[in-house]
């Protein structure tokens, strides 16, 4: 049986943060997927196709990476695609304890899924999506932040080009 994970969030937008999980993520498993959640309550920067499409471009040359949207319990998702366990980036201890009642959550609901956590690389410990938005719509320089790709579609977006 072929072990795989889930790396889950919105990725609004894709960060070198979040591409440093899914970089040691894809060592620990035989397949890992990024699911973008569909969230229709949260007014995102990016649609979700967007999403999709960057992270497809910017994980091409990993070969064990697979990109795919979700809405719903991550749980079900994870039941549907036979993934065993789910993959969690941590930065702070904040981080920590809404991650933890997920996690636990998660593990109420259905057992057979771990959840991983993995520590954040150090020069990554601050960034977040919500942060380089913010950065970026004051036109504070993000470009050692998010992959090129995803400073190119940002740009774009700012000066209203799409």
């Amino acid at each position: 049986m072929s072990k795989i994970a889930v790396y889950p969030g919105s990725f609004d937008p894709i960060t070198k943060g979040h591409l440093d999980i899914i970089v040691r993520g894809s060592k620990l498993f035989d397949k890992l997927i990024v699911a973008v959640l569909k969230n229709q309550s949260k007014k995102s920067m990016f649609t979700i196709d967007e999403r999709v499409d960057m992270l497809k471009l910017i994980t091409n040359d990993i070969p064990n990476v697979e990109v795919d949207m979700f809405s719903g319990l991550l749980v079900d998702y994870c039941k549907d695609k036979e993934v065993n366990a789910i993959i969690r980036g941590l930065r702070a201890i904040s981080d920590f304890e809404y991650e933890l009642q997920m996690a636990q959550m998660n593990r109420q609901l259905n057992q057979e899924v771990e959840t991983i956590f993995l520590t954040t690389s150090t020069q990554y410990s601050f960034l977040s999506s919500s942060l380089v938005k913010e950065v970026a719509s004051l036109n504070g320089d993000i470009g050692e932040f998010v992959p090129d790709i995803v400073l190119n579609e940002l740009n774009k977006k700012l000066k209203g080009d799409v």
